[in-house]
């Protein structure tokens, strides 16, 4: 599956509109395209999935190592791959979009600003392509799509300056009915915000699809992940708009060794039979309400109690504590399995990738195991004096500073969000 990266000079240039398009003019093309996101977001592919018509794979060396992110690139099948970058193409840790694309040693196609400029935007392209070899890193900048540039001689313009090595692949032109609108955490999920059909069919149509076929490449072939045996476990995950903050390879995994069953609180499912329950992140301040007649919770509650094993990821974290505070000051009984009572704010209270080591032996690893994740929250969690915890933090916020992974009966909630390659899943399927 040969793909390329689509990467930005900078945080808002217009990244995601530039991918959907992308994958788009393939899809016009004739060719079936896989999406991927660099960096732990679960909101950009969530738009990614709405034009592919499948899931968008996350790509991020922190979470998943060089060899991870190459088994995740090949978990699908398709003739393309597009991988949209995060913030700028430098910018970051061990996951920026230059890690990913080094990574996977794909061509990487600059989004540049070109509301304002023409030569410009090929010396910002030079600059890029240059810094590369500079600063020792093997990343190919092999052009630029243009974003918000004019038809006619702008684009002409911009095509024009750019030097020998550095191919005019389009652009996306001004429009409107192109913008995603943003909250906290974010742009609006896919299926609440759509870009504009016809709006994409005209960007799509401006992008030389030809050129963007012929420099895409494969990446080297990972080594494989050691097989481990199913478990004959049924799960049980959350899946509505209030626990929407998931990684695909982490429900391949589950299915991989265990029964899955998906049910929706927010809809009125109850909790089904099973062995275990997986509450991933999401939106739960944005349905507390709704949450706190649910049934699902008073089940949740009794099993969890009973000793049910439960992994609750940030909102799952806070649906399974005592209460949950909105921004606008409204508090909400929750499912009250774990010693906390938990507050939005209207800043972020962290946003980082994250690394724990296990304190005791836990749902997700055994004492001294160490586990890298992310965490990007808005809440704050207020633990009782006697609350035990799973996890010191070595890098990160977690809940109350030094340590993430409130832990009560079989319960374990964490802000940090991990991937499958961590081995937590599999530690997870393990202990049911």
């Amino acid at each position: 599956m040969k793909g390329v990266v689509i990467a930005g000079t900078r945080s808002g240039v217009g990244k995601t509109v530039a991918t959907l398009a992308t994958i788009h003019a393939f899809e016009q093309d004739g060719l079936t395209v896989q999406p991927a996101k660099a960096g732990p977001d679960f909101i950009d592919p969530s738009h990614h999935a709405v034009v592919a018509g499948r899931p968008s794979r996350t790509l991020d060396v922190w979470l998943e190592g060089v060899d991870g992110v190459r088994r995740n690139y090949y978990r699908a099948d398709a003739d393309r791959c597009v991988v949209e970058g995060v913030m700028g193409l430098y910018d970051g840790d061990a996951s920026s979009t230059a890690a990913v694309a080094e990574a996977l040693d794909l061509p990487v196609v600059l989004v540049v600003d070109a509301a304002a400029g023409m030569e410009s935007v090929a010396a910002t392209a030079l600059g890029f392509e240059r810094y590369a070899a500079a600063a020792g890193r093997d990343i190919d900048v092999v052009g630029v799509l243009a974003q918000r540039a004019h038809g006619g001689r702008h684009a002409a313009g911009i095509r024009d300056a750019l030097p020998d090595g550095l191919a005019y692949f389009g652009r996306i032109p001004p429009d409107d009915d192109l913008s995603i609108p943003d909250r906290h955490l974010g742009l609006h999920m896919g299926t609440e915000a759509p870009v504009d059909d016809d709006a994409l069919d005209a960007a799509a149509a401006e992008i030389r699809i030809d050129r963007l076929r012929d420099v895409a490449r494969a990446p080297p072939q990972p080594d494989p992940n050691p097989s481990l045996p199913p478990t004959g476990a049924h799960v049980a995950v959350a899946r509505d708009d209030a626990f929407a903050f998931w990684y695909p390879a982490t429900l391949d995994r589950l299915r991989e060794r265990a029964t899955v069953t998906t049910f929706a609180p927010t809809a009125g499912d109850d909790l089904p039979d099973c062995d275990g329950v997986y509450l991933p992140g999401g939106y739960p301040e944005r349905h507390a309400d709704t949450l706190a007649e649910s049934p699902a919770l008073a089940t949740l509650a009794d099993r969890a109690n009973e000793g049910l094993p439960v992994l609750g990821e940030c909102g799952g974290l806070m649906v399974l504590s005592r209460s949950l505070t909105t921004a606008d000051g409204e508090t909400h009984a929750m499912a009250d399995v774990l010693p906390a009572d938990v507050r939005m704010h209207d800043r972020y209270r962290a946003l980082d990738h994250v690394e724990l080591r296990a304190r005791r032996d836990t749902l997700t690893a055994s004492m001294g195991d160490r586990r890298r994740g992310h965490e990007f929250h808005y809440s704050s969690a207020a633990v009782d004096d006697d609350a035990r915890f799973a996890f010191d933090v070595v890098r990160g916020e977690g809940i109350d500073g030094d340590h993430d992974g409130l832990t009560a009966h079989r319960t374990l909630g964490t802000y940090c969000h991990v991937h499958p390659e961590s081995g937590a899943f599999d530690a997870f399927l393990d202990a049911l």
